[in-house]
């Protein structure tokens, strides 16, 4: 849908502007026009060939709440979103935007769903800069009409040697990548960008902040009373039922303290050692219904894919069975990759289908099954039990990984089934497993 179908007079607050639809007119066209841009943090599409992303899911959501179909519109440059908004192309900008004081007095802006701040970024083997002063002389570049641009500039103002270049040609994440190959000294990017984009570049690094918490949210047209009111409503609901809370772990709760060693590593285990299991992870996941990608991240946590990795507390295996777990799976060698491999699917799809109430729903099953694999279902039966005297939802992964550590707490074990256990292992073990898939689908998706 083009700019002269959405278009409407021009706002008397900012001439340039036009003011976009009204509400009305949206109900009664059917559909909300959504600009955003190719990112992992907002929208793309998945290893399914489908559309994803947490701004996707969220414009999903405010949608169905309006009865109402969504188009998205992809744009190639923050400047090319706020030109859309501008010109009334789109009804909304759901892109990772900042909400900086000169756009809120251009625009109109949602609620805040996302503190982030804006960073430095690096590659650790080139410079470091840790002050304002240590980045005069370094070539930095980054977004054009960007809160990165705008930062700079306000810095510059006590810095004056203090330079970049902007360009509207590439994305932040292009940006990274140039700094990652060496092109580049420096660029600055929002914190959730860097954390996902340093999985990928593990040499990457953030030596500095260059902002305070800034906050993102959807912009819209300075006219959209309206519309800016249905977004504030629909939010209040959305935020205090747990749905945003619930999509942030989704895309970000996986991300612990950053190790460059362990994911440098990871990635080139990819090509060293995934190969020679890479069919068993295939034909256990066909056979149990899971996804082979899931059991390949849980064998790195588990052994690093070796075959025959060694514990001393037992377990052994490229899945690191107990002699007992792989005597009721049937495994006779826990050493034979192919027999860890189906013995540990087995295991895993029992705990998924046998030993948890029906209410307990995907993504959320294959964590809860996967920290039971590694605490056992006993003491997780414990974190369900404590989880419902602290009135959180034992169904849900991001309510259970908050009282799990509490079963090394005598205050709390001393009353519980079970007793003692390790709680905060289970924790790191699922984080681990989510940021090692996530890596694991970046790098193959790259080689593809």
């Amino acid at each position: 849908m083009g700019s002269g179908l959405l278009a409407a007079c021009s706002s008397p607050d900012n001439p340039k502007q036009e003011a976009g639809r009204s509400l009305q007119e949206i109900r009664d066209a059917g559909k909300l026009v959504v600009l955003t841009r190719n990112a992992p943090t907002t929208y793309y599409i998945g290893r399914d060939g489908e559309p994803t992303g947490p701004e996707l899911e969220m414009v999903n959501a405010f949608a169905d709440h309006l009865g109402l179909e969504v188009e998205f519109l992809v744009k190639d440059s923050i400047q090319e979103i706020i030109s859309g908004i501008e010109q009334a192309e789109g009804d909304l900008a759901a892109a990772g935007l900042t909400m900086t004081p000169v756009r809120q007095e251009a625009f109109h802006f949602g609620p805040s769903y996302q503190d982030v701040t804006q960073q430095v970024v690096c590659r650790r083997d080139n410079v470091q800069p840790e002050s304002v002063t240590e980045l005069v002389g370094l070539e930095i570049k980054v977004i054009a009409a960007s809160s990165y641009a705008a930062q700079l500039a306000r810095l510059r103002q006590e810095h004056p040697e203090l330079s970049w270049e902007e360009t509207d040609s590439l994305s932040t994440e292009q940006l990274l990548y140039s700094v990652w190959q060496r092109e580049l000294d420096c660029t600055v990017a929002d914190s959730n960008i860097v954390d996902i984009n340093r999985r990928y570049f593990p040499e990457l690094i953030a030596p500095m902040n260059l902002s305070r918490a800034e906050p993102l949210a959807w912009m819209m047209s300075s006219q959209q009373d309206e519309l800016q009111s249905a977004v504030s409503d629909w939010f209040d609901e959305y935020q205090g039922s747990g749905r945003l809370s619930a999509l942030q772990d989704k895309y970000y709760g996986f991300f612990t303290e950053f190790d460059y060693v362990d994911i440098r590593k990871l990635i080139r285990r990819i090509d060293q050692r995934l190969p020679n299991y890479n069919d068993y992870f295939k034909t256990a996941g066909a056979k149990y219904q899971l996804s082979p990608l899931l059991l390949a991240a849980q064998a790195y946590q588990e052994s690093h894919w070796r075959a025959d990795a060694v514990s001393p507390t037992g377990v052994r295996g490229i899945m690191m069975l107990t002699q007992n777990t792989a005597r009721a799976m049937g495994v006779s060698n826990r050493l034979d990759p192919r027999q860890s491999i189906f013995g540990g699917a087995k295991y895993l799809a029992q705990l998924k289908r046998d030993r948890f109430d029906e209410a307990v729903t995907e993504p959320d099953l294959t964590w809860l099954a996967l920290a039971s694999y590694n605490i056992g279902r006993a003491h997780m039966h414990d974190a369900q039990v404590l989880a419902r005297r602290q009135g959180l939802d034992p169904h849900r992964w991001r309510d259970i990984k908050q009282v799990l550590p509490l079963l090394s707490d005598k205050r709390y074990y001393k009353d519980l089934k079970y007793g003692y256990a390790r709680g905060m292992e289970p924790v790191r073990y699922v984080q681990r497993i989510r940021e090692y898939l996530h890596v694991i689908q970046n790098e193959l998706a790259q080689a593809q």
